[in-house]
Protein backbone atom coordinates (compact mmCIF):
# COMPACT_ATOMS: atom_id res chain seq x y z
CA UNK A 1 0.00 0.00 0.00
CA UNK A 2 1.53 3.36 -1.34
CA UNK A 3 1.45 6.45 1.09
CA UNK A 4 -1.59 8.10 -1.33
CA UNK A 5 -3.93 4.78 -0.13
CA UNK A 6 -3.03 5.04 3.40
CA UNK A 7 -4.55 8.88 3.40
CA UNK A 8 -7.40 7.94 1.58
CA UNK A 9 -11.04 6.99 3.76
CA UNK A 10 -12.48 4.33 1.37
CA UNK A 11 -15.52 4.31 3.70
CA UNK A 12 -18.70 6.52 3.43
CA UNK A 13 -19.68 6.55 6.78
CA UNK A 14 -20.48 10.27 8.53
CA UNK A 15 -19.88 10.58 11.90
CA UNK A 16 -22.67 12.78 12.04
CA UNK A 17 -22.25 14.47 16.11
CA UNK A 18 -18.11 14.95 15.60
CA UNK A 19 -18.99 16.68 12.51
CA UNK A 20 -21.70 18.70 14.43
CA UNK A 21 -19.56 19.26 17.35
CA UNK A 22 -16.77 20.62 15.36
CA UNK A 23 -18.94 22.69 13.24
CA UNK A 24 -19.64 24.54 16.40
CA UNK A 25 -16.33 24.89 17.33
CA UNK A 26 -14.92 26.23 13.98
CA UNK A 27 -14.23 29.86 13.78
CA UNK A 28 -16.05 31.50 11.43
CA UNK A 29 -14.86 32.37 7.66
CA UNK A 30 -13.44 35.44 7.82
CA UNK A 31 -11.25 34.20 10.89
CA UNK A 32 -9.90 31.36 8.87
CA UNK A 33 -9.51 34.01 6.14
CA UNK A 34 -7.12 36.57 7.86
CA UNK A 35 -5.86 33.40 9.58
CA UNK A 36 -4.33 32.49 5.92
CA UNK A 37 -3.32 35.73 5.15
CA UNK A 38 -1.41 35.40 8.11
CA UNK A 39 0.54 32.20 7.35
CA UNK A 40 1.28 33.52 3.94
CA UNK A 41 3.45 36.41 5.18
CA UNK A 42 5.59 33.84 6.56
CA UNK A 43 5.58 31.90 3.63
CA UNK A 44 8.39 34.69 2.17
CA UNK A 45 12.03 33.58 3.31
CA UNK A 46 12.67 37.14 3.39
CA UNK A 47 10.29 38.19 5.33
CA UNK A 48 11.17 35.43 7.82
CA UNK A 49 14.55 36.44 7.65
CA UNK A 50 13.41 40.04 9.07
CA UNK A 51 11.14 38.46 11.75
CA UNK A 52 14.34 36.54 13.07
CA UNK A 53 16.99 39.60 13.29
CA UNK A 54 13.75 41.43 14.68
CA UNK A 55 13.75 38.83 17.24
CA UNK A 56 17.08 39.70 18.94
CA UNK A 57 17.43 43.80 18.66
CA UNK A 58 15.93 46.86 16.82
CA UNK A 59 17.00 47.33 14.07
CA UNK A 60 16.87 50.03 11.34
CA UNK A 61 16.34 49.93 7.78
CA UNK A 62 19.54 50.41 6.69
CA UNK A 63 21.13 47.80 8.98
CA UNK A 64 18.37 45.00 8.26
CA UNK A 65 19.13 45.75 4.20
CA UNK A 66 22.60 45.19 4.86
CA UNK A 67 22.59 42.12 6.98
CA UNK A 68 20.03 40.45 4.52
CA UNK A 69 22.14 41.79 1.11
CA UNK A 70 19.01 43.79 0.12
CA UNK A 71 18.30 47.16 -1.27
CA UNK A 72 16.58 49.75 1.45
CA UNK A 73 14.00 49.73 -1.24
CA UNK A 74 13.60 45.81 -0.94
CA UNK A 75 13.07 45.97 2.58
CA UNK A 76 11.27 48.36 3.54
CA UNK A 77 8.75 46.84 0.97
CA UNK A 78 9.11 44.16 3.25
CA UNK A 79 8.70 45.94 6.32
CA UNK A 80 5.41 47.78 5.07
CA UNK A 81 3.77 44.19 4.48
CA UNK A 82 4.60 43.08 7.91
CA UNK A 83 3.53 46.19 9.27
CA UNK A 84 -0.10 46.33 7.39
CA UNK A 85 -0.13 42.84 9.07
CA UNK A 86 0.71 43.86 12.75
CA UNK A 87 3.87 41.65 13.09
CA UNK A 88 6.26 44.79 13.27
CA UNK A 89 5.46 48.11 14.72
CA UNK A 90 8.53 51.22 13.56
CA UNK A 91 9.49 54.42 15.31
CA UNK A 92 11.35 57.07 14.04
CA UNK A 93 14.47 59.01 15.00
CA UNK A 94 15.16 61.67 12.74
CA UNK A 95 15.79 60.13 9.27
CA UNK A 96 16.15 57.01 10.30
CA UNK A 97 12.91 54.44 11.24
CA UNK A 98 13.68 51.54 13.21
CA UNK A 99 11.81 48.53 13.76
CA UNK A 100 11.11 45.59 16.50
CA UNK A 101 8.73 43.18 16.83
CA UNK A 102 5.11 44.13 17.65
CA UNK A 103 4.78 42.09 20.57
CA UNK A 104 5.68 38.73 22.55
CA UNK A 105 2.46 36.61 19.87
CA UNK A 106 4.57 37.31 17.23
CA UNK A 107 7.57 36.16 19.02
CA UNK A 108 5.56 33.30 20.29
CA UNK A 109 4.32 32.31 16.75
CA UNK A 110 7.79 32.60 15.50
CA UNK A 111 8.83 30.62 18.42
CA UNK A 112 6.30 27.99 17.88
CA UNK A 113 7.08 27.34 14.57
CA UNK A 114 10.85 26.46 14.88
CA UNK A 115 9.68 24.09 17.71
CA UNK A 116 7.84 22.36 14.75
CA UNK A 117 10.13 22.18 12.38
CA UNK A 118 13.04 21.14 15.28
CA UNK A 119 10.60 18.07 16.39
Amino acid sequence: MNSEDMDRCDCDTIHEEVVARVKALMPDEDALIDLADLFKLFADSTRVKILSALLHSEMCVCDLAVLLNLTKSATSHQLRSLRTANLVKNRRSGKEVYYTLADDHVKSIFEKGFEHINE
